[in-house]
């Protein structure tokens, strides 16, 4: 995930979630929706908004899963 997250932050917080939430074929707007976070973090994400993913990143790196 962190070796593509640079050029592609969405695409790579993608594939992260569709493994997180056993959602294979889900598009990003489905899987942000589906994320247990906050609806501003949920509306940060789906404007990409960069802190927002890099929480994210971070929170599927050190923890594996969500909330």
């Amino acid at each position: 995930m962190l070796d593509g997250y640079d050029a592609d932050p969405i695409g790579a917080l993608t594939v992260a979630l569709r493994l997180v939430l056993d959602q294979p074929q889900a598009a990003w707007e489905a899987l942000v929706i589906a994320a247990r976070v906050d609806d501003a973090d949920r509306r940060a994400l789906q404007l990409g908004d960069q802190h927002a993913l890099d929480h994210l990143l971070r929170e599927l790196n050190e923890l594996r899963t969500l909330g």
